[in-house]
């Protein structure tokens, strides 16, 4: 699920740059920024919002 949201995060985040400003790919750098560090040390803020909401893995 957590792929699922970056993924989608991105994709409409190049889709805005393309089409309203090009500023709008800093929302997708925040995410690769997001995903590579919580493939180093296991915490994604995601995961947590998530479980909170009450989405199984």
């Amino acid at each position: 699920m957590v792929r699922a949201v970056a993924g989608t995060f991105v994709l409409t985040s190049i889709t805005l740059a393309y089409f309203v400003n090009i500023n709008w790919l800093l929302l997708a750098a925040f995410v690769g920024l997001n995903l590579l560090q919580s493939s180093f040390t296991k915490f994604c803020p995601l995961e947590i919002i998530l479980g909170k909401l009450g989405v199984k893995n």
